[in-house]
């Protein structure tokens, strides 16, 4: 019979009494542990769930040596964070794949520099088994203080960080930043556009990087016109800004590829006020295809990349990796976790 509410709650006693067994096969039942028979075990997780017994999560860290939780460490300030569809998809990849594997989340952000000593202390001190870390800039400290304190680490994005060269390398889950860059510029070039601006994320970020090389692919020229290039820090205003400002150089321009969907957006608003026409003026294409590319006014021709599924695989790979180096086998070369690159993939609508 279950406990009752505001009753005593279920022991580890109880639950070994239930099941016939002795209190360490219980815990060693409950917690995972080696050496408990199939059917001991079943009797115990059935004795479990007639008991509703919970488990005292400091007792089975000390069994497990896992604390259960991760810390999802974002790069960004809380406001930009809550404010970009792409972080929000992300994090629902991320939760639900820890939730299948009963492993909490802890979410933090960096406002500052100040925050880095707080996330690297939080990180050394055993709270978390390991880190999920993204939207890294070049010169950031989280991965080498992820390293000093021995924790496991997966990382969104292309490792462009000082000691990211290291052997073995980070891993990491990325998309195919250039190629769909690069599709999205061919894409223009088809339909006629010659004048092509790019509005860029932060260069010191790898994915914004990617992008605008694969921008310079597609052109054939190591150095474009330096008049059609504008950076908008991957926000709508930024996006706003420098596409005022690539009109204000280039007022012939007849495309823009902006490395964003947010960008992109402000770049229509930024357009429409100029009395540009989009696509009869001046066409317009994205990347992401988040929510966005939906709203956009005409519709937006965007590259398509799987954000929740990146977080996913993100989550995955960290899981597997704390899974081996519990067995002992994070060395091992069979069956290691490996980077992954996903898909990108143009989808054309009314902006082109």
């Amino acid at each position: 019979m279950r406990s009752q509410p505001n009753g005593p709650r279920p022991t580890l006693e109880a639950v070994a009494a239930r099941a016939g067994v002795s209190r360490a096969t219980a815990s060693r039942a409950i917690n995972g542990g080696a050496g408990v028979r199939p059917a001991v075990r079943e009797r115990v997780h059935r004795a479990v769930a007639e008991l509703g017994y919970v488990p005292n999560s400091a007792a089975r860290s000390l069994v497990t040596r896992r604390t259960g939780a991760v810390a999802v460490v974002i790069a960004e300030p809380e406001s930009r964070v809550f404010s970009d569809p792409f972080f929000g998809r992300q994090l629902r990849g991320i939760s639900r794949a820890l939730a299948g594997a009963d492993t909490q989340l802890l979410l933090m952000f960096v406002e500052g520099p100040a925050d880095h000593d707080r996330i690297g202390r939080w990180l050394a001190a055993g709270h978390v088994d390991g880190a999920l870390m993204f939207s890294l800039h070049r010169d950031d400290p989280l991965p080498a203080l992820a390293e000093r304190a021995g924790l496991p680490a997966v990382y969104g994005g292309r490792p462009d960080w000082a000691g990211a060269g290291r052997t073995p390398p980070p891993l990491y889950v990325d998309t195919d930043n250039r190629g769909g860059a690069r599709q999205a510029v061919c894409h223009l070039l088809g339909r006629g556009r010659r004048r092509i601006a790019v509005i860029t994320g932060p260069l010191d970020q790898a994915s914004a990087v990617d992008r605008l090389d694969g921008y310079r692919d597609a052109l054939g020229s190591a150095e474009p016109d330096p008049r059609l290039i504008a950076d908008g820090g991957f926000t709508a205003r930024g996006g706003e800004r420098a596409m005022a400002a690539l009109l204000a150089a280039a007022p012939d321009l007849d495309a823009v590829f902006a490395c964003s969907d947010l960008m992109a957006n402000g770049a229509l608003r930024t357009l429409r006020a100029h009395g540009r026409r989009v696509p009869d003026d001046v066409a317009v294409v994205g990347f992401d295809d988040l929510e966005p590319a939906a709203w956009a006014d005409p519709p937006l021709t965007t590259v398509r990349q799987d954000v929740e599924e990146m977080g996913r695989l993100m989550a995955e790979l960290l899981l597997r990796l704390l899974d081996r180096e519990r067995a002992g086998a994070a060395e091992g070369p069979d069956g290691a976790p490996a980077p992954v690159i996903t898909e990108a993939r143009l989808v054309v609508r009314e902006s082109t």
